[in-house]
């Protein structure tokens, strides 16, 4: 197997968003988590990848009128706009060459209408929610959201993909949360790491692996979730929970550089 490396790793700060802990992770005790909802940015010599795009602009001025009654649990400025972050991260939108959306969820795709230039990656089950084939995959996305890019260019993923073929960003099949959800390793020169994406909402399920409420197939979730863990043994990998506070506080974001190497 290559074993190149990625240049860097930026943490976009995003939104924040409020939920009962107990719908996050089976068995966890109930009360409020307020989740963080960032993007990353990896520097590679042949790339610059975003993962995921956060929440819609607009959420920052009015998310109620933007999401609904879900919106009642949303905290967000205007400078933590995906389009903003990236000013702030010295980064031009037409910079980016690849997005690797973890799935098709509206806290994940907010952003995507900054970027209709780039490569879009998807896990090749959440495809519905693009290309319509699908009604009750297309159900679990904002259609706003998508629509700005629906004729971009995509590439739906069966199985995991090596983007830049070294082993330095490889994006991971872990259907469950949606039929297409993914998670993202990244090998950087300090060393490995996962982004969990939504294959885990808070890192009490890396400790006692469980399913959530959420979870469109809970076998497949727990599957891979159970995955994701032998990976971080495999790779000797440490896995950012990227949607928990504590990971998130753990790993030094927001603006966190990890593993940068010149």
């Amino acid at each position: 197997m290559t074993t190149g490396t990625a240049r860097r790793l930026r943490a976009l700060d995003g939104a924040r968003l409020t939920l009962d802990r107990a719908d996050m992770l089976d068995g966890a005790a109930p009360g409020p988590v307020e989740l963080v909802v960032p993007s990353f940015l990896v520097e590679h010599d042949d790339g610059l990848v975003l993962l995921d795009t956060g929440l819609a602009p607009e959420a920052a001025d009015d998310p109620v009128g933007t999401y609904g009654e879900i919106g009642e649990k949303v905290r967000m400025t205007p400078a933590q706009r995906l389009d903003r972050q990236l000013a702030a991260a010295g980064v031009e939108p037409g910079d980016i060459t690849h997005v690797a959306l973890s799935h098709v969820h509206f806290d994940h795709t907010g952003g995507l209408r900054h970027v209709p230039h780039a490569r879009f990656v998807l896990g090749a089950g959440d495809r519905g929610a693009v290309d319509g084939s699908d009604p009750a995959v297309a159900a679990l996305a904002r259609p706003e959201d998508l629509d700005p890019v629906r004729d971009a260019g995509w590439t739906f993923v069966d199985g995991d993909l090596d983007l830049f073929g070294d082993g330095s960003v490889v994006v991971l099949a872990m259907p469950g949360h949606t039929p297409g959800n993914t998670s993202l390793l990244v090998r950087l020169p300090a060393g490995t790491l996962l982004l969990a994406g939504d294959t885990s909402h808070l890192h009490e399920a890396i400790r006692a692996p469980a399913p959530m409420a959420a979870d469109t197939d809970r076998r497949l979730a727990l599957t891979s979730l159970q995955r994701l863990i032998g990976l971080a043994a495999t790779h000797d990998a440490a896995i950012w929970v990227t949607h928990d506070p504590e990971d998130w506080a753990r790993f030094g974001a927001p603006g966190a550089i990890s593993g940068s190497r010149p």
